[in-house]
């Protein structure tokens, strides 16, 4: 069956689509309230033509699809299938920034609870997301003091000869050492937290207060106490809520900019009726294509469909269907309504929170049907109705809310774009003349060292060309002839290394090489390259706390630069990547050094056992002062006399 011939044996029923390319590879995701109406719209005579939708359809060999029962499932399986294939024609949401949630592990033996950004499938309950982040280390803080449930990382499947130091400052009731708790005593803990992480505040107070009557009865006057501190936290914690949702209902607002192709959202969340935390989305790079006619197979030339997808993965928006007689949009337009409609399928849905009120800057389609699936995933999550909001507001003080996070969408987009992309020309003279160069530079070859006390000394090269960062040309360096913390020699060695290589390579030498660091680090470098015998070569240097540039030879005259002046900005975007880079190598040098301990040398320790003894007690130097009788609590009785005898010697 040929193309066209598929299209037309498509049922007229709710769905998704999927076009695939010769690869095989899904390139864009769509759903649809008639999947034969709206893939054969794409294929309409007569119409004006969308520059996205030729693309599209001029790499489009095959088609598939997936009938549903009703138009809700269609969004929630396209929203799964466009996180799962990644299609480059859709808006793919790459997001700046991720937000803890608590984690109460259900399904452990004795259940403990952890800060976690990952959600996974594994049996756990998650509360959250919290901004600021440090709530949501403010409320572990608070289990482990007030319900004493604690966040370790001890096998609790098996016992232990003594519990750790949170037993002993009582944050923990110590279930990895028979005999300091029941299962029923941390069985009820849990169910405390569970209670207070749902917010059923007045269900864990009229709990905790028969627990306490129960207790003062049987003249258990110590534990009663404890229940009557708890009760009066718990309570504490139930009115600053009370006070916080008499101030507001919980929302997010949206603004964005949209300039030269690019685009840059701003996401404000309230809680309360306060702005707690900011999120940033950014797209780049926008394709700008030429409106044309599209060949399809048998048919001639084609066009757009009636009602087009949303935006791709760099932000290029597509056209709805125009009658005959209109007049074509520019291929480049931007549609917000498309794309605010694919952003929050793709932001909320499956996500364990969603705030009561969405405000946005446009109206969408599919907004009334998202508000019912949003509002049933809540519902379902906390087992009583719930009603999602998404609003456009049009005056007052919550559409100066949004005008407000637009204006912080475009101050966002001139910090992140207008350095680097639509003034890239610009900022290359301005750098120039900032750092009296020769010429504008083409490309700066950066460079950085990281080590601990001189242990596991690396460094790391990055490369900044024609306005990006070139993550292909980067380079690593293992630093061997340094000895101890000396960042002067280990500059010197990786400057000589690196270009002695170009001058036998017979490569060209960057427009400016950049050193991360101060005039000690920058006369190293330069001493490096006299003896390449490099001359009149550029080389500055940039110092972290005072952010002061100093150029070779021109030492005596530091350039301070406005913490505005985009030329800061991306001389300090090139130190903060190649910082990041050999950071980032260190600490896997590190771990592989950590990994190969001296338990390893001891015949009949491997590496999981050597894990297993880290872990439980802490470090090597434990071990070493561990006797037999507490190494066997963790590995065998054979095992133990080796290790034992090893470190005697």
């Amino acid at each position: 069956m040929d193309f066209q011939e598929k299209i037309r044996s498509i049922p007229a029923s709710p769905g998704v689509y999927l076009y695939k390319n010769a690869e095989g590879q899904v390139i864009y995701v769509g759903k649809a309230k008639s999947l034969r109406h709206r893939v054969s719209s794409y294929f309409h005579e007569g119409r004006v033509s969308d520059a996205k939708t030729g693309t599209l359809l001029r790499e489009a060999v095959d088609v598939d699809y997936i009938v549903v029962a009703n138009n809700k499932e269609a969004l929630a399986l396209e929203n799964h299938l466009i996180k799962q294939k990644q299609p480059r024609f859709n808006i793919l949401l790459r997001d700046d920034k991720t937000y803890p949630y608590v984690k109460l592990t259900l399904g452990e033996r004795f259940p403990r609870v952890y800060v976690t950004r990952r959600l996974r499938k594994d049996g756990s309950v998650y509360y959250g997301p919290y901004f600021p982040a440090n709530l949501a280390y403010r409320i572990v803080d608070l289990i482990h003091r007030s319900f004493l449930v604690p966040s370790c990382t001890v096998d609790l499947n098996r016992p232990h000869p003594r519990p750790c130091l949170q037993y002993y400052i009582g944050r923990c009731l110590g279930p990895c050492v028979e005999g300091l708790t029941t299962p029923e005593i941390y069985q009820e803990a849990v169910r405390d937290v569970k209670l207070f992480l749902d917010g059923r505040q007045s269900d864990l107070s009229k709990s905790l207060r028969e627990r306490m009557a129960r207790a003062a009865e049987s003249q258990e006057f110590e534990r009663a106490a404890k229940y009557r501190d708890l009760i009066s936290t718990v309570e504490q914690l139930h009115e600053k809520q009370r006070i916080a949702a008499a101030e507001g209902d919980d929302a997010d607002v949206f603004g964005y900019h949209f300039e030269n192709g690019m685009l840059a959202v701003n996401l404000f969340h309230m809680r309360g009726g306060k702005v707690l935390d900011r999120r940033e989305f950014f797209w780049e790079d926008l394709p700008e294509f030429e409106p044309g006619t599209i060949e399809t197979p048998g048919k001639g030339p084609a066009s757009s469909r009636a009602d087009s997808p949303s935006i791709d993965s760099n932000g290029t928006s597509e056209t709805r269907a125009l009658p005959d007689t209109a007049v074509p949009k520019k291929a480049s337009a931007f549609q917000p309504d498309e794309f605010f409609s694919s952003l929050l399928t793709q932001l909320y849905i499956g996500q364990p929170y969603v705030p009561r009120n969405i405000y946005v800057p446009v109206d969408f389609e599919d907004r009334d049907m998202l508000e019912e699936v949003l509002s049933e995933q809540m519902s379902e999550k906390n087992a009583r109705p719930a009603r999602i909001n998404i609003s456009v507001p049009q005056r007052g003080d919550k559409r100066s809310l949004i005008d407000l996070a637009a204006s912080n969408a475009k101050q966002l987009y001139d910090q992140r774009f207008r350095i680097m992309k639509p003034n890239a020309k610009a900022i290359q003279e301005a750098l120039q003349d900032a750092l009296t160069l020769p010429e504008p530079p083409k490309r700066i070859e950066c460079f950085d060292i990281s080590h601990i006390q001189g242990t596991e000394t690396v460094a790391s090269m990055v490369v900044w060309e024609d306005g990006r960062m070139k993550k292909s040309d980067y380079r690593k360096f293992i630093i061997r002839t340094a000895n101890g913390v000396d960042d002067f020699a280990s500059m010197r060695e990786v400057v000589t290394r690196r270009y002695k290589r170009i001058q036998e390579e017979k490569k060209e030498m960057p427009s400016l090489i950049l050193i991360d660091g101060g005039l000690g680090q920058l006369h190293a470098a330069a001493e490096a390259l006299g003896s390449l015998q490099v001359i009149n070569q550029p080389l500055a240097s940039i110092a972290k706390r005072e952010e002061i540039i100093y150029v070779c030879g021109q030492e005596d005259e530091p350039i301070a630069l406005d913490h505005h002046n985009p030329v800061l900005h991306l001389v300090q975007l090139i130190r903060d990547e190649a910082h990041r880079f050999a950071v980032t190598f260190h600490r896997k040098r590190r771990q592989i050094r950590d990994r190969a301990t001296e338990l390893r040398e001891i015949e009949g320790v491997g590496e999981r056992t050597t894990r297993r003894l880290l872990e439980h007690f802490g470090s090597l130097q434990a071990v070493k002062q561990a006797d037999v009788a507490a190494l066997s609590a963790v590995v065998t009785k054979n095992q133990a006399q080796a290790i034992l005898q090893h470190f005697n010697k």
